[in-house]
């Protein structure tokens, strides 16, 4: 079985590495040559210049360490608009007070400072755009299924089945031939109901569905059945799309609260599978309660294929054989 997942907004996040990056390059100069610094500057090279020019790199590199780091976000960037506040008032006093020599470099660094900053606020507002409506993410995962492709499909197709191995659907109400109702928990013991239509149902082959507009949790997906190599049962290929509210912040607090989408989809076709190949879900010894927190699946202790199992396997592939 394997997954991945694909962020959408990958310019913004590439924005904000590049701010990152450089608030290091910013940030270096002036902590190892303050004077040199100042003196580029055209504001000289006394002890107090030297001091606000080592407390700019340090606020510089903390700041290239929020942005590069796993929460990277809106705040981070923030931080850099209030620092270049700070520079641009520090700098126009020193235009202020200026004695004349060197000012074209003060005035060139004050421009300098300046675009700096107005790249800042337009990467802080996107973020925070982000942030309202969500974090775009895309998840693949895969399994091969020891049942006929018709047979996988038949189950999915009926909806209301889908809380039987997703961990995470408590209820899907079908409420028409392609339209449905789903309450899923979310992370933090939260609830989640949308409405969901289907929009593709090529049967034994593909199954694909969108929320309808107005759900907190925008989302869709689509579910390919092919024929495995060598007759071996039924690839399933999912592939899921949403966008998580609060953006990465929200996805790293819920990775930390146990709430991985990546593991959950592996997990969900993995239940998937067994309830498919055993009309159950196979737990090992050493967890007899599956995730004991939640209890959420009826399951029994993992053990050697029975009389009727070996029949039914044994069957599917002397049909594949016959077909082949």
């Amino acid at each position: 079985m394997t997954s991945n997942s694909r962020k959408s907004d990958t310019g913004l996040g590439t924005l904000t590495r590049g701010l990152g990056w450089l608030s290091v390059g910013l940030g270096v100069p002036p902590l190892l040559r303050p004077a040199d610094v100042t003196r580029a500057i055209g504001v000289g090279g006394g002890p107090k210049h030297q001091l606000l020019a080592r407390f700019v790199g340090g606020r510089e590199l903390v700041s290239a360490a929020g942005l590069l780091g796993p929460l990277a976000g809106s705040a981070w960037i923030w931080t850099r608009v209030a620092g270049d506040a700070m520079d641009l008032t520090a700098l126009g006093l020193a235009l202020r007070r200026h004695n004349g020599k060197g000012l074209h470099r003060t005035l060139g660094a004050t421009a300098a400072v300046a675009g700096i900053t107005a790249v800042d606020v337009y990467a802080a507002i996107r973020q925070l755009r982000a942030a309202r409506t969500g974090t775009g993410v895309e998840l693949t995962a895969s399994t091969t299924v020891g049942k006929f492709p018709d047979e996988v499909y038949d189950y999915w197709r009926r909806l209301d089945q889908l809380p039987t191995f997703m961990a995470h659907v408590d209820e899907v109400r079908v409420e028409g031939n392609t339209r449905s109702h789903w309450r899923v928990s979310a992370p933090f013991g939260r609830r989640v109901e949308w409405d969901a239509e289907i929009t593709e149902d090529v049967p034994a082959r593909r199954l694909g569905w969108t929320s309808i507009d107005g759900a907190k949790v925008r989302n869709s997906g689509v579910v390919r059945f092919s024929p495995a190599p060598r007759n071996q049962g039924t690839e399933v290929h999912v592939t899921l799309s949403y966008r998580v509210p609060g953006g990465k912040l929200g996805e790293a607090l819920a990775r930390w609260a146990g709430e991985n989408p990546r593991q959950q989809l592996d997990d969900d076709l993995r239940r998937f599978k067994q309830v498919l190949e055993t009309g159950e879900v196979v737990r090992s010894e050493g967890a007899p309660w599956g995730k004991r927190a939640r209890k959420e699946f009826p399951q029994r202790p993992a053990q050697p294929l029975t009389e009727k199992e070996v029949i039914d396997l044994t069957s599917v592939s002397s049909r594949n054989e016959v077909q082949a």
